[in-house]
């Protein structure tokens, strides 16, 4: 793919655009997840709805902490900056809940308007937040770009429908300097 067919940018927030510390091995420790097993998978399969609303109140506590003391990541202000000077759309597709997303921009400001969550979509790696903004902005999926880091791309292979780099930084020199772009594309 060449950066030319690139039409709109979706970002992962956590450890993409923001700082992120969650633990999730204390988490799931305290909820009683195998520590192989996907914690959103983990909750949504417990037998009581009780039981997945506590569970759910746990993971929100520790999101939010996190929220409280995330920071912007170097080079995301540029590359953002760069992109909306091509006049390209952004947005955001974050396993996080919505309160803790919101919390996240807040205190890091961007850009970007469209951001969706859990509580919006199925969680990655359900691609139907990023098929959602690709009927949202009338684009195919090929002409998109997900930013996210490199070990959720591989764990979730979400890439059935983007193509990837791995971090604001890099996206910034393949923005301005236009050189060839490495990419994968996962097949599910």
């Amino acid at each position: 793919m060449q950066i030319e067919a690139i039409k709109g940018v979706i970002f992962d927030l956590d450890g993409t655009l923001v700082s992120s510390e969650l633990d999730f091995s204390l988490i799931k420790a305290q909820i009683g997840c195998p520590c192989e097993q996907d914690l959103l998978d983990y909750i949504a399969q417990l037998p009581s709805a009780y039981m997945r609303e506590e569970a759910m109140n746990i993971v929100h506590q520790h999101e939010l902490l996190d929220a409280q003391h995330a920071k912007m990541l170097p080079g995301v202000s540029e590359a953002v900056n760069a992109l909306k000077a091509k006049n390209i759309p952004m947005a955001i597709v974050t396993r996080n809940f919505d309160k803790a997303a919101a919390i996240k921009l807040q205190n890091n400001p961007l850009p970007i308007e469209i951001v969706l969550t859990r509580s919006d979509a199925p969680a990655k790696p359900d691609p139907s937040a990023l098929n959602n903004i690709a009927t949202l902005w009338n684009m195919s999926p090929s002409n998109l770009l997900y930013v996210a880091i490199f070990y959720m791309i591989f764990r979730q292979r979400i890439m059935p429908i983007c193509v990837h780099v791995y971090t604001p930084p890099m996206l910034l020199l393949v923005m301005l300097a236009r050189p060839i772009m490495y990419y994968m594309i996962l097949r599910s």
